[in-house]
């Protein structure tokens, strides 16, 4: 396999590790500054170019993309992917992962669990918001922050209010997010590659920090994790759209809350806290799906005319409800099913003989016209209880109104 590991930080302790993993299992790898490419968008296929030089080419990427270049780092990943070259992290997961505020979207879209979380721009919403979640302590977030950089526990309302008033005035964008008191000072980090777990570190602070990243001075311990975390890390990973992702979960009293997916994760705290060799499972990953890769089917929705692929749901008093998948005339109707979701339980290629039931999911390929009247209806937002605001100083002015 010819690998190219895109760094602007080739001395770097994963960057290092990574290569050294390729070189021992006989890849050909180099690791290429992200910057240096020059994006070749005059000829009639996609191509680009490197240090000034045509890009010779590679069977695979590993993208190493930091914060202060995403835009051009994910243009090159994006150019790479038109060149069928092949990428663990896609520039769309990338994406997702990169903004906070756009990920936890996804994440609660798809009833993954995370503290509350607000998100305002009106100095009047303000308080309202950290009701919401829960009230004070409460945690703000900057949304550009990494490496436990721009994350603040505002121990009361009057705090809260202040730095969220002062960031806005900065023009920066903060998340509210309540405060797990049972996890303070303790998170989880699972390492995911393609769908399982292949380390996880427990990481503590130290003293009065309530944040636990290693660059703020944190320590990490191998842990033994609870298969219902592990779960919870790999799906995370792969809703984002990402192959090779460090998920970190604080320890909620009623299991995992989600609290980032990152998509560059470094690799010195966990392979010092585990003694695993995390590199050559991220390596060994690419090289199998170099050698064979995995089919998305779900970006491949219009196969031919007339087909494509859908998620159906068994509804109550549906005629396929209690019979087998052969019974059911599904294959009749030109529709065969692909995997059955049965609540955490997926089935891939189910045999025909099995009993569906209500409630079960069905991933299908067929008539896209068939399989209409059977598409889950459109989820409806559930109903909140009302939160009364807090009273706001009608002798303090709000700020000018602005665009």
């Amino acid at each position: 396999m010819k690998l190219a590991i895109l760094s602007r930080a080739p001395q770097a302790y994963s960057t290092r590790r990574l290569r050294a993993a390729a070189i021992d299992r006989g890849h050909d790898v180099r690791v290429l500054n992200t910057l240096r490419f020059a994006i070749d968008l005059s000829g009639g296929e996609p191509d680009m170019q490197y240090r000034g030089e045509q890009l010779p080419d590679y069977d695979a990427i590993l993208p190493r993309i930091g914060a202060s270049i995403t835009f051009f780092g994910l243009s090159v990943v994006r150019q790479f992917e038109q060149m069928d070259v092949y990428t663990p992290n896609t520039a769309a997961g990338i994406a997702n992962s990169r903004d906070k505020l756009r990920s936890i979207q996804i994440l609660s879209r798809h009833d993954i669990k995370i503290p509350g979380t607000m998100f305002v721009r009106d100095r009047a919403d303000v308080l309202p918001a950290i009701e919401q979640v829960g009230g004070a302590p409460v945690v703000i977030k900057l949304l550009e922050g990494t490496q436990g950089i721009g994350v603040i526990l505002a121990p009361d309302h009057h705090v809260a209010e202040a730095v969220i008033e002062t960031l806005h005035s900065k023009r920066e964008n903060v998340l509210i997010q309540q405060f797990i008191a049972e996890s303070r000072g303790r998170d989880i980090r699972a390492l995911v590659v393609g769908d399982r777990v292949v380390a996880a570190m427990r990481r503590r602070a130290v003293g009065n920090e309530f944040r636990s990243n290693v660059h703020r001075g944190g320590t990490t311990e191998v842990v033994d994790l609870d298969p219902a975390y592990a779960k919870v890390a790999v799906q995370s990973a792969q809703i984002m759209g990402l192959r090779v992702a460090g998920v970190d979960m604080l320890e909620g009293d009623d299991g995992p809350l989600v609290m980032e997916v990152n998509s560059s994760p470094g690799l010195e705290g966990i392979e010092t806290a585990t003694d695993l060799d995390v590199a050559g499972a991220i390596i060994d990953y690419i090289g199998s799906q170099v050698s064979f890769p995995d089919l998305d089917i779900r970006q491949r929705l219009t196969v031919s005319t007339g087909y494509g692929v859908a998620e159906l749901l068994v509804r109550e008093g549906a005629e396929i409800a209690g019979s087998t998948i052969h019974d059911s005339g599904l294959r009749e109707r030109d529709i065969v099913v692909l995997t059955l979701t049965r609540g955490t339980t997926v089935i891939p290629n189910p045999n025909v003989s099995r009993t569906l039931e209500v409630n079960d999911r069905l991933l299908c390929f067929g008539k896209l016209e068939e399989m209409r009247d059977l598409i889950p209806a459109r989820r409806r937002r559930r109903a909140r209880p009302e939160v009364q605001p807090l009273p706001a100083d009608p002798m303090t002015p709000g700020p000018p109104a602005s665009d």
